[in-house]
């Protein structure tokens, strides 16, 4: 599963603006909604109710909120690039400047997990998230999420 496929068009935000949480997840969901044609409101409360359960925040400053909800065609994946770090309440208490926001068919298991396994293959890569934090602009901030992942494994 490639990073580009799950994208948005228009769907990566390399200054996004957010003060806390809440706000980041409420201005994301504008997003989504401009972008799938869902209803804005129903993507904000469904991640709200996914926060609930747990933060997304994984540590080392990211977040993936991610979703499954009725009547979205096929998985949907934006990036926000946070022009200021915010508490997430990530495990590791580090404030959070990149968000994927995952949303998901209801019917979508297996592909939800895949395309979750994608994004974390790439958080956790050093060099990538150089990369996503030291982009001076949207086309390289596009390359860096899109280029093949290059391991360091033995």
């Amino acid at each position: 599963m490639d990073l580009g496929d799950l994208l948005a068009p228009r769907g990566i935000f390399p200054a996004f603006e957010a003060t806390t949480k809440k706000e980041a997840l409420h201005g994301l969901s504008v997003q989504a909604g401009d972008l799938t044609g869902l209803d804005a409101r129903t993507i904000y409360d469904t991640l709200l109710q996914r926060e609930r359960l747990g933060s997304t925040g994984l540590g080392r400053g990211i977040a993936i909120p991610h979703v499954k909800l009725i009547g979205i065609d096929g998985i949907v994946s934006l990036f926000a690039r946070l022009a200021r770090p915010i508490d997430f309440e990530s495990p590791d208490g580090e404030p959070v400047d990149l968000i994927f926001v995952l949303l998901a068919p209801d019917h979508a298991g297996g592909d939800h997990l895949k395309a979750l396994a994608r994004i974390s293959r790439l958080v956790r890569e050093p060099t990538a998230l150089d990369r996503l934090r030291s982009a001076p602009d949207l086309a390289s901030l596009q390359h860096a999420l899109t280029s093949p992942l290059t391991s360091h494994a033995a």
